[in-house]
């Protein structure tokens, strides 16, 4: 059976040009692919040699990009090599198939969400009321499942963060702070789920997952192996486990090393 590898995509895969990371003289810099295009400009990119490797990958193995974004986010991404089955979209809210949510799944986890958590109109209006104008960009909802704020970081008082937090974890949310973004999301809203149903279908014996931020936690967990790069909430915080590689690359070129493992670890030899 080949192995099912489920990687997030922003600051894993995939980066903003804010995110890149380019600390080394000009002339060495990588070579870059853009992979997303939004109202007309570019807007994410990975090195060539990533994109190559990730197309050697979705040859090797099942692979899933999985991310917190939205649907009509995602598909608007570009990814190189063979068009991935199956997808996983707002933090597991959606499994895609060829490019279509699976509405049994969806009507599962919408189910789920109601009976164990606080109403997303209640965090909605909580956000609204309690996040400064000041470094608050925007407020917006994700399919219906979750929301998040865009927020001015440099201005942002993360003393904030963690009282949302604590707010959150007793209404069965949980909050994560990602770039210029915050996110309250239900906790039975989770990658690893989704990442067990698709297993599951496709009759996957080894699991590989890759990530950054605390919304990856559970799906690196749920994976037989998995990956973090040295940057992103995981690495800020030094979170390891069991099973987990904390690797020491920053910015794109942790995207091609997360591929490099990614694609050793579901290749052939695996079996050896």
């Amino acid at each position: 059976m080949p192995a099912l590898v489920a990687s997030d995509l922003d600051r894993t895969l995939i980066y903003s040009a804010a995110a890149l990371a380019l600390t080394m003289p000009d002339v060495r810099a990588p070579r870059l692919l853009c992979v997303e295009v939004h109202e007309s400009r570019p807007l994410s990119y990975m090195t060539e040699t990533a994109a190559q490797l990730l197309t050697d990958l979705g040859d090797t193995a099942v692979f899933v990009p999985t991310t917190t974004r939205t649907r009509k986010q995602f598909l608007r991404i570009n990814l190189p090599g063979p068009a991935p089955t199956y997808a996983i979209c707002a933090n597991g809210g959606h499994i895609l198939v060829d490019g279509v949510s699976d509405p049994d799944w969806h009507a599962q986890v919408t189910a789920r969400l109601a009976e164990r958590c606080a109403p997303l109109a209640e965090v909605q209006e909580h956000l609204l009321r309690a996040a400064d104008p000041v470094w608050v960009r925007k407020h917006r909802v994700a399919d219906d499942l979750f929301a998040y704020l865009v927020v001015e970081r440099e201005l942002l008082d993360e003393d904030w963060v963690k009282e949302l937090a604590v707010w959150a974890e007793n209404r069965g949310w949980t909050v994560s702070l990602q770039g210029r973004k915050i996110y309250a999301v239900p906790k039975p809203l989770t990658k690893s789920a989704a990442m067990r149903e698709i297993a599951r279908r496709t009759g996957a014996d080894l699991t590989l997952a890759a990530g950054d931020s605390l919304l990856d936690a559970d799906l690196l967990l749920a994976a037989d192996q998995g990956w973090r790069p040295g940057h992103g909430e995981l690495a800020d915080t030094g979170w390891t486990a069991p099973g987990i590689r904390a690797l020491p690359e920053r910015g794109v070129l942790a995207g091609e090393r997360i591929l490099r493992e990614l694609l050793a670890a579901a290749g052939p030899g695996r079996f050896a």
